[in-house]
């Protein structure tokens, strides 16, 4: 019997001493609910893993799956009107060819941008601006990104009077953001913009930004957006110390959600909006 029990003593000892670090770990990577609610949950071109990228079909499945805002890329036709697609060429996301500048809306809107991602979307179109914003207004965040603005001169103009004819260029919803890796037309689009937040979208280079660099954009920024790959603790605090929000792209996996949660950054730009927890809804 001592036998019996002293080899039962040894073994529950040696399964503690496993078992502590695998709870360990489970809990180091736990995220609590509290948390989870305070992250704002951006969805990136829409709910762009489940639906094409910047059409309505991702917007609206942005908005089912309790997204805080849905992510959209600007630019502009050849006769100067806002459109909603990622890339400067239609070649991968329709079934035409040739850049976004040098084609009209009329040829723009006869693509199809449903069809490459699955046939159950065949004929979805790219959206304009202004159609965007119809009909999203007041349902749901928008992140606005500027693509590629260099490219057309009088986009940061356009953008704002779209807003203001809507009465959507203040700030007491905080629901509009402006974004760009053009940061020279972050500064203008804020001057047109004084109560919109903004923010500078920063990829890899930016690995090494100084604290002086972070206090120039804080000045007209209220966000850096930067790769995921470069986002650190100290990244985390040194933007908030700059005083600004820090919301990372782009979450392709709940092992990337995860981390980003850890780290503290303010809001996740994802492609799965079901790994961000969403905030509860509010009744006014």
């Amino acid at each position: 019997m001592k036998r019996f029990l002293s080899i039962f003593f040894i073994s529950s000892i040696l399964m503690t001493s496993f078992a502590v670090p695998a709870f360990a770990n489970e809990k180091e990577l736990s995220i609590s609910k509290q948390d989870q609610q305070k992250m704002v949950n951006v969805a990136h071109r829409g709910a762009s893993a489940h639906a094409p990228e910047n059409t309505m079909a991702a917007f609206h499945k942005g908005v089912e799956m309790k997204s805080d805002y849905i992510e959209i890329d600007v630019q502009m036709t050849a006769d100067e009107e806002l459109v909603i697609i990622h890339d400067t060429t239609v070649n991968r996301t329709t079934n035409g060819t040739g850049a976004v500048g040098d084609l009209t809306l009329e040829e723009i809107r006869s693509l199809d941008a449903g069809s490459w991602f699955s046939e159950e979307f065949a004929g979805e179109k790219i959206p304009t601006f202004e159609e965007v914003l119809d009909a999203f207004r007041g349902k749901v965040g928008i992140l606005i990104e500027l693509k590629s603005p260099e490219l057309y001169p009088g986009m940061e103009e356009k953008v704002a009077n779209a807003l203001k004819e809507r009465n959507m260029d203040h700030s007491k919803n905080k629901k509009i953001i402006i974004q760009s890796f053009n940061h020279g037309s972050m500064e203008l689009s804020k001057e047109l913009l004084p109560e919109i937040p903004h923010g500078v979208l920063a990829g890899l280079s930016w690995a090494g930004v100084t604290d002086e660099q972070l206090e120039a954009f804080a000045t007209y920024a209220d966000y850096f957006n930067p790769n995921q790959n470069i986002v650190t603790p100290t990244l985390v605090d040194h933007v908030h110390e700059a005083g600004m929000q820090i919301m990372p792209y782009t979450s392709r996996s709940q092992e990337q959600a995860n981390r980003l949660f850890n780290l503290g950054v303010d809001g996740i730009i994802t492609d799965y909006p079901e790994h961000v927890y969403h905030h509860p809804v509010k009744n006014n």
